[in-house]
């Protein structure tokens, strides 16, 4: 059993967990997003007497916080058990690309330079994770939810600002990797 599990899965099986996941929300009249467990997080510690944007019944919203906790507790157990230690394959092109900036090729995950504690203590490192949080943070807010509230959870219920919304990340994501990435690094 174990083999099956660490072996690489066809890229189709995320598509099907996450259409049956839809299919479970949209039943039971839930909507999908990861960045509004920060707000429940927030409200549940009394964060609501203070700021009105916190005052609500976050109880409502226990299971998107059991989701959350679900999906730190997977990573471990996939990162802890279930890794085959190899490093991440990815294409020679990319690996060229990476070099150009003075990235060398990942020996498991992600490359070193960019993802690691020694990377984040530098102040380099610490202005990208300060502006690159706020960033997001601030763009899920003003898109009124997060990529995978707007790309899962809106475009399967068919709304019309959740694509507008996707269309700006993905439009986001280019300028980022072709532009903000060779001018940081």
């Amino acid at each position: 059993m174990l083999e099956l599990i660490r072996q690489p899965w066809p890229w189709y099986t995320s598509g099907i967990v996450i259409a049956f996941i839809m299919v479970l929300l949209l039943f039971f009249g839930k909507s999908f997003g990861f960045s509004s467990n920060l707000r429940t997080i927030c409200s549940a510690c009394g964060a609501g007497k203070r700021v009105k944007f916190f005052d609500f019944d976050w109880r409502s919203q226990t299971w998107n916080l059991l989701f959350l906790v679900g999906a730190i507790i997977g990573g471990f157990i996939s990162a802890e058990f279930l890794s085959s230690g190899e490093p991440v394959q990815i294409s020679q092109a990319t690996i060229q690309d990476l070099q150009q900036l003075g990235i060398s090729a990942p020996d498991g995950m992600q490359p070193t330079e960019i993802f690691s504690l020694s990377a984040a203590f530098t102040l380099k490192g610490f202005l990208i994770l300060l502006l690159g949080g706020f960033a997001i943070g601030f763009g899920a807010r003003y898109a009124g939810g997060c990529t995978s509230g707007h790309a899962i959870s809106g475009i399967s219920n068919l709304q019309l600002p959740s694509l507008i919304a996707v269309i700006g990340f993905f439009i986001g994501g280019l300028i980022t990797t072709f532009v903000l990435l060779p001018l940081i690094f």
